[in-house]
């Protein structure tokens, strides 16, 4: 059976061309196919592209920015495809007339958008993509694979753009740094000093405090002192009246008086009876007299020793007021640097000052001057009462000769005449001056009186001075204290800003500007590396050819008809498996010999590819060989739509996953799926385990089918020859 099957095979002309030629069957499928699709994308400079730039460029930051322009020039350099720089009219006209795939439209606002980052609706830079799918689908695809490169392109050089005014921003943001951190040297060096002097004022402000309590007690003092004074002038006032009073009558009584000597003229003749009354009556004049003299001596005295003290208080008052003043001046400057609140409160505090100061000095000067009123009504007293002392030891001792001496009576009358005529005329001006001294009196109680108001208000500022000092000195201690944290605080701020400036202190150049456009670098590091389409797609098209091979020598070789008559089915079914199992080694060792050597496939394995192919051969060959020996045409039928499902479920071009739901259950139950899973194992992964399962199932589908073939080659066998003699060979 094995001699009749091959002599069979190798005499007929028409079946030996037959054969062979289906045994290029499969590298014409895998090889033809894998060599359509080994790399396209190495031919990508061949796929025509048109290019529309109608972008008008703009301005930014003083430079003229033309993207569109640099965006073509790229592309056109890149090779990437065949890019074709042409009018927006021409390349709708010819994408159209299919001679462009694409269209790739930069518009007129490309780069104006590019410019709107920092805008409040920054707009977006489009790039206008059309493809002519209906002209090729695929080819669509890849322009979008390429338009995502053009994308990370465009991001790149206008991230860049903006890189560069970013660390430009920079550089004169560390030069303001710079500048900040030597003017917070100067406010650190200005703050120390104010810390100085926030010490310094303490300390005066500490003795302004403790002074102003002086103050405040010296100005109680003069208070009480300045309401004795007018007490003891009210006093001297009625005093004086008093005395007004007493030469008035004084002087009445010398006018008396002289109009009696007039008399005693005219009545000289009774004067001797009355000389010894006038005697006596001018001896207690006389008496009086002294009195009074002395004390218009004390009052002389006490109004010289009151002028010495009005005007030493004066002097004093002006000199409190000039202080007061002064002081006013000075602490405007301490005003400025308090809040607010306190410096209105310390400044009414200053003004009442002022003001009872100014008063005090006026109510003082009018003391002194009337005084100095009094001193010389006192003056012109003592001078009068002295005159009239001496007169009255005139008319004394005139009385007295008058007495002794009745002989001298004319001439002492006379005497006594004009001595009471002086005494008349000296006691008018002691009236006179008595009344200047009540006058000047008045005005030193009302005087006194305007001092007491003023030492009082003077009293007030300097208690309410005391109180305010006190908190200004406390204020200065928390002042001081706040200084010194802000001589702190700009200490830092200086040392904080300098290293700010070294910080941002950088000088960039592309390299910086390439890595802010383009931060992230992606290194691909692929497992089981697959370096072109053609390799990734070997184990799929492997397979379909070996399968079409398979199914075409089920057409011109005859797998059930026997070349002569069998001797028994075991030998009628090896004879027929002979056959095919030379094609399917051969076929095997061709698609190999081409993909490998030809080709350029580099497998992992090769002894294991080689292994792998003859055994999916054999496999798809017991598949063909069951299903055409049984069912004759229809089990070629039923083998096309099993090759149209494995071609469908197998995986070997998408991940099963991507396949609709209903086709992958067929996936698990067909020989293609494992026999594309045993080439990827033998051409990429080399992953021995995984290549020995796949297989495994291979063989194990062989085997089923090689038994059931066998099985009804025993069948047919035994219904159609069985009971026939064999004939011998011829």
């Amino acid at each position: 059976m094995f001699k009749s099957e091959w002599r069979k095979v190798l005499t007929t002309r028409k079946m030996i061309i037959s054969i062979v030629a289906v045994l290029f069957i499969p590298v014409l499928y895998s090889g033809m196919f894998l060599w359509a699709f080994w790399d396209p994308y190495d031919h990508l400079s061949s796929l025509p592209v048109a290019v529309v730039n109608d972008d008008k460029g703009t301005t930014y930051e003083g430079e003229k920015m033309e993207l569109g322009d640099e965006l073509t020039k790229k592309l056109i350099d890149s090779e990437q495809f065949k890019f074709e720089e042409v009018s927006s009219d021409t390349a709708d006209k010819q994408l159209k007339d299919l001679d462009y795939y694409m269209i790739i439209r930069i518009p007129e606002n490309f780069s104006e958008h590019a410019t709107t980052l920092l805008d409040e609706t920054p707009s977006k830079l489009v790039i206008d993509y059309i493809p002519n799918e209906g002209y090729n689908f695929l080819g669509a695809q890849i322009g979008e694979t390429a338009l995502d490169r053009i994308k990370a392109e465009v991001n790149g050089q206008v991230s860049k753009t903006y890189a560069e005014q970013l660390f430009a921003s920079i550089t004169k943001l560390g030069d303001g740094f710079t500048e900040a951190a030597n003017g917070a040297g100067e406010l650190d060096a200005g703050a120390k000093k104010v810390v100085d002097g926030a010490e310094d004022l303490e300390g005066y402000l500490e003795q302004l405090a403790s002074s102003t309590v002086e103050l405040s007690d010296g100005t109680d003092k003069l208070a009480t002192g300045a309401k004795k004074a007018a007490s003891g002038a009210t006093d001297l006032a009625k005093g004086i009246g008093t005395i007004e009073d007493g030469s008035k009558q004084l002087a009445a009584g010398a006018g008396q008086a002289a109009t009696g000597a007039n008399d005693l003229a005219k009545g000289i003749t009774s004067y001797t009876e009355g000389a010894a009354q006038v005697a006596a009556g001018q001896a207690t004049l006389v008496e009086k007299q002294q009195a009074l003299a002395a004390g218009i001596s004390n009052v002389a005295s006490g109004s010289a020793s009151l002028q010495a003290g009005a005007n030493q208080l004066n002097n004093s008052a002006a000199g409190l007021h000039q202080g007061i003043s002064a002081l006013s001046q000075q602490m405007q400057g301490v005003l400025a640097s308090l809040p607010e609140e306190q410096a209105q409160a310390l400044q009414a505090t200053l003004n009442q000052l002022n003001e009872g100061s100014e008063q005090l000095a006026g109510g003082v000067s009018q003391l002194a001057s009337s005084a100095g009123q009094l001193q010389q009504g006192a003056a012109q007293l003592q001078d009068g009462s002295t005159q009239i002392a001496a007169g009255q030891q005139q008319v004394a001792a005139g009385a007295n000769k008058l007495v002794a001496n009745s002989d001298a009576l004319v001439k002492g009358a006379a005497s006594l005449q004009a001595g009471n005529a002086t005494l008349a005329s000296k006691l008018s001006e002691l009236a006179n001056g008595a009344g200047t001294a009540k006058a000047g009196a008045n005005e030193l109680a009302s005087g006194l009186n305007t001092l007491v108001q003023g030492s009082t208000t003077l009293n007030d500022g300097t208690s309410l001075l005391a109180e305010k000092s006190g908190e200004l000195a406390e204020g200065s201690s928390t002042l001081a204290k706040g200084t010194k944290g802000l001589a702190d605080g700009t200490t830092t701020l200086a040392g904080k800003l300098s290293e700010a400036s070294d910080e941002v202190n950088i000088q960039p150049n592309d390299k910086n500007y390439d890595m802010v456009a383009q931060p992230v670098k992606v290194e691909k590091e692929a497992i089981n590396k697959v370096p072109n389409y053609g390799t990734g797609f070997a184990p799929y098209f492997i397979s379909l050819g070996l399968f079409v091979g398979a199914l075409l020598i089920s057409i011109v070789f005859p797998l059930v008809e026997p070349a002569t008559r069998p001797t028994s089915a075991r030998a009628w079914f090896f004879s027929k498996v002979s056959i095919l199992a030379a094609v399917g080694i051969i076929q095997s060792l061709i698609s190999v010999a081409v993909v490998v050597g030809i080709l350029g496939l580099e497998p992992e394995n090769l002894l294991m590819f080689t292994l792998t192919a003859i055994l999916t051969s054999f496999t798809f060959l017991a598949i063909i060989q069951m299903l055409v020996s049984i069912f004759g045409d229809p089990g070629r039928f039923i083998a096309i739509l099993t090759l149209i499902i494995q071609l469908t479920t197998s995986a070997g071009t998408f991940p099963l996953e991507l396949v609709p739901d209903p086709l992958k259950s067929f996936n698990p139950f067909f020989p293609m799926t494992y026999s594309v899973q045993a080439f990827k194992a033998t051409i990429s992964t080399g992953d021995m385990a995984f290549l020995g399962f796949n297989n495994s199932v291979l063989a194990g589908f062989m085997i089923v089918f090689l038994i059931i073939t066998f099985g009804y080659f025993a069948l047919v066998f035994k219904k159609r020859y069985s009971n026939e003699a064999a004939t011998p060979e011829a």
